[in-house]
């Protein structure tokens, strides 16, 4: 298991040193702030789990700077350190979400204690989280995936890039394979779960918004920038934002892109301060990227940045073993839905199933059952109540039009 990250905020220079070196004598990562602005800054810009908190720092109450932890993440563990010896000020930092105090003096045994307690109780209730999340299902969106091998494959390495905190993830598949599925499955199984989930579809924003709605403006930035607006990079701090279609990102806008994945920092449009950010960015395309860069149209360095990891998604007509269990799935969820009882597909209709080619791939069969489970009025799914493309490759089945009878 990696080591906690501590930040120790004090502005007696000596005791900081003290506590920090007492911490890194047993592997703990430790950082130093003698300010609450300096305080600020490393937790905007690095991923800490524990702080410990002088109460009385100069220029600033430390209850005001327990109040900038929790805005920045309410998980940081906080305990506060306090010479006074009215304890009321140390109860208000309990009620605010700090999980213990200290009263000076202290004993720096009595310091390693609390800060191992506290530490060991975060590693409690995130393995809590971890099993609750199983417990839904090792993927909630199961029916999507398939159990064929090479989905297995996929699986398993969903599993493994879940485990890392930060690394890129670069999501390749035809259209309807599951792309945005696997993008919330990564995220379910990643520390970052309890945080923020942000999406967006580059391909579905005009180009000259995209910049504003990932990134955000100052207030006069442009002509309607009436008031300041927080992007989706901001948004998803501490999370993770999904980029799909990042094909369709405009050449200008990727070197912005390319930044954030190497330094995690931005500046809104018609700003001058970098804002700092913790986020994991996975994207999505069903374009050719490597493609994309040999003619101009994508940028060589933002690819290689964005496949760190690489999970690419076969399409349906390549795992056609994946075809009927699928649709017994989905079957299973439209019987609910419409309130039916149909008990399965028969044979005829199993065989143009899973002879189809499915350039739609898992969306489109979902789609396929969902419209023979609402013209089925019988125990299985027959030929009929499949759409005119599957039933073409039999030319013995009687259209649609003459096999319903509409109402009049």
């Amino acid at each position: 298991m990696s080591k906690a990250n501590l930040l120790v905020v004090e502005d007696n220079v000596d005791l900081c040193e003290t506590l920090a070196d007492v911490f890194r004598k047993v592997d703990y990562h430790v950082q130093t702030a003698f300010s609450a602005e300096q305080a600020e800054v490393i937790l905007r810009r690095d991923l800490i789990d524990l702080v410990l908190l002088d109460l009385k720092l100069p220029g600033a109450n430390g209850l005001h700077v327990l109040t900038k932890i929790k805005e920045i993440d309410p998980d940081i563990l906080v305990i506060m350190i306090t010479a006074i010896t009215n304890a009321q000020p140390a109860v208000e930092a309990m009620k605010m979400g700090a999980y213990d105090y200290l009263m000076k003096p202290f004993e720096l045994d009595e310091v390693k204690l609390v800060v191992n307690k506290a530490l060991e109780t975060q590693r409690l209730k995130r393995e809590v989280s971890r099993l609750r999340r199983q417990q839904k299902g090792q993927f909630p969106d199961n029916e999507m995936y398939g159990d064929s091998a090479v989905m297995q494959e996929v699986k398993k390495l969903i599993k493994i890039v879940a485990e890392t905190p930060r690394t890129p993830v670069l999501i390749e598949g035809e259209s309807g394979t599951g792309k945005e599925l696997v993008a919330n499955a990564i995220h379910r199984w990643s520390a970052r779960a309890e945080k923020p989930m942000v999406k967006i579809n580059c391909a579905a924003i005009p180009e000259n918004l995209l910049e504003s709605e990932l990134f955000g403006h100052e207030k006069g930035a442009f002509t309607d920038a009436r008031s300041m607006k927080k992007g989706m990079f901001e948004m998803a701090n501490m999370g993770t934002i999904f980029l799909d279609e990042i094909s369709s990102m405009k050449l200008s806008l990727q070197p912005k892109l390319l930044r954030v994945l190497e330094t995690q920092t931005f500046r809104r449009i018609g700003g001058t301060a970098d804002i700092q950010i913790d986020v994991r960015i996975i994207a999505a395309s069903n374009q050719n990227l490597e493609a994309m860069v040999k003619e101009g149209e994508f940028r060589e360095d933002l690819l290689y940045r964005l496949k760190v990891m690489v999970i690419k998604l076969p399409p349906l007509r390549e795992r056609r073993e994946d075809i009927i269990p699928l649709a017994n799935i989905f079957l299973d969820r439209n019987n609910k839905e419409f309130n039916k009882f149909i008990q399965g597909i028969s044979d005829s209709a199993r065989d143009l199933l899973q002879s189809y080619s499915w350039p739609g791939n898992i969306r489109e069969l979902k789609n396929v059952m969902e419209r023979a489970a609402i013209l089925c009025t019988d125990t299985l799914i027959q030929p009929e109540h499949l759409p005119g493309e599957l039933r073409a490759q039999d030319k013995h089945v009687v259209p649609i039009s003459a096999s319903i009878e509409m109402p009049t």
